[in-house]
């Protein structure tokens, strides 16, 4: 067992295509914190039953500053002497068949498969590697031998190393929690704008999520005859092939069920005459994610009244779109879209006007429930640690993606709606790139007219 293996090294690699841009970011980071030990790490594997763990995913710091994706692994950027820092990644090695860590249920390859060695990650990631094994204890080593040398680590991925910080700093535990969390907001300050090579890859997930939602289309008769699981299991099974998996659970809420906001049991029937409300992104291999919303009619046409509510959330949306630019307020995409939705209701007779009093009282909200977008990038509510002065106070700049995503929710026990509109919810969301001179719709694949949506629904189950 032991004897007879042939060497699989690989040589001649070349780094990634990620490599040179969290170069450039652990390159900012490190301008940020001088004189700072800063620890970022990966994460571990969590229980999900027993002794089955969950897939894992790696914390998305540590994706934006290494492009590595493995558990149990660590960045720690050591301050040297003459100013900036010294990078390497702690990762586990090659498992190893003459001591028979191979043959190991957990981590051995025998069980998990083939780790790429040190050497290989190192030429692939364009870091220093180190054996992941030995990182707790060389970290405790460097922090006592330089007791002058503030440690930061981004807290509540690995029990182990915030374990070995806290100890080895002898920190006192406010000033530690306020250490780490400057290092966490300004991560997910940095992570505001994207590069080029992070749009690249959100357009990437916003083509495999319009593909998704087509495979959802044509497969809504099987729907009809199962339930909201066909749905879900349609879209993941594309987000599985062309991706890493889906981003955040899907919603796939029929009926009454899209008055329901994140409603991700997806156990109820598929009726025709009502609505779709469609809610997922697929997450690429690099672990970026769209977020898209479609509400379609099941059986391919709007009713009168479901064309009107919709109509209204698709101009609020156009309103919202439409105020996404360079050197607008963050906020200002929320405030357009959420005008044209307090004239709408107010013209149905819904809310006593005028639309300036019941955006004064935030009337409309009864109906509205939610903000209309968020930042998106590596997670689906991304950079939400961030600074508010940076984010929701802030102006947007190129290279910012976010969702607008404005919608309409009569629930079906309301008595201040008539009947006809209760149990009906509509969404629409689309992943937005700020450009130099105005915007740029990453999911303008999909239709989103009345007209563009039918069209669209009839080719396919034609």
């Amino acid at each position: 067992m032991r004897s007879g293996w042939a060497d699989t090294e690989r040589d001649g690699l070349e780094p990634s295509a990620q490599s040179p841009y969290a170069a450039k970011r652990r390159k900012a980071l490190s301008a940020a914190f001088p004189g700072d030990r800063l620890v970022i790490p990966s994460g571990n594997l969590k229980v999900r039953s027993n002794d089955t763990d969950y897939p894992f995913r790696a914390s998305c710091d540590y994706v934006y500053l290494t492009g590595d994706q493995t558990e149990n692994s660590v960045l720690i950027l050591e301050p040297k002497a003459d100013g900036g820092h010294e990078a390497a990644i702690y990762l586990l090695p090659r498992s190893n068949r003459e001591d028979g860590e191979f043959w190991l249920s957990g981590y051995g390859e025998l069980w998990v498969g083939r780790r790429n060695s040190l050497t290989e990650a190192a030429a692939i990631l364009g870091l220093a590697t180190r054996d992941s094994r030995q990182a707790a204890e060389q970290l405790a080593e460097a922090i006592v031998a330089d007791q002058g040398v503030v440690t930061r680590i981004l807290r509540g991925h690995d029990e182990q190393l915030d374990a070995v910080v806290d100890l080895a700093s002898g920190r006192d535990e406010r000033a530690a929690a306020e250490l780490d969390e400057e290092l966490k907001v300004f991560l997910h300050g940095m992570r505001l704008v994207k590069d080029e090579w992070e749009i690249e890859q959100m357009r990437r997930a916003c083509a495999a999520t319009a593909t998704g939602f087509t495979d959802v289309v044509r497969e809504l008769g099987q729907a009809i005859a199962t339930s909201e699981r066909w749905i879900e299991g349609t879209f993941y099974r594309r987000a599985r092939v062309e991706g890493n998996d889906v981003g955040y659970g899907s919603i796939c809420a029929a009926g009454p069920h899209a008055t329901t906001l994140h409603w991700v049991r997806n156990d109820g029937a598929v009726r025709p005459g009502e609505l779709l409300l469609l809610d997922a992104g697929v997450e690429t291999d690099t672990l970026y994610t769209a977020d898209v919303t479609r509400t379609l009619p099941i059986d391919g046409r709007f009713s009168e009244l479901q064309k009107k509510i919709y109509e209204a959330v698709y101009d609020a949306q156009e309103a919202g779109i439409a105020a996404v630019r360079p050197g607008a307020r963050f906020r200002d995409f929320h405030e357009a879209s959420q005008r044209v939705l307090a004239e709408r209701l107010v013209e149905w007779g819904l809310l006593e006007g005028p639309a300036e009093r019941v955006i004064e009282l935030g009337l409309q909200r009864r109906y509205t429930l939610h903000g209309t977008g968020h930042m998106l990038g590596l997670d689906v509510h991304d950079c939400a640690d961030a600074r508010t002065e940076d984010y929701v106070d802030a102006q947007l700049v190129p290279g910012m993606i976010l969702t607008v995503e404005p919608g309409l929710y009569f629930q079906l026990d309301d008595l201040t709606v008539p009947e006809e509109y209760r149990g009906v919810g509509v969404r629409i969301e689309d992943d937005i790139l700020v450009t130099a001179d105005g915007n740029e719709n990453l999911s303008a694949a999909l239709p989103r007219t009345v007209a563009g949506i039918e069209q669209w629904m009839g080719s396919l189950r034609d």
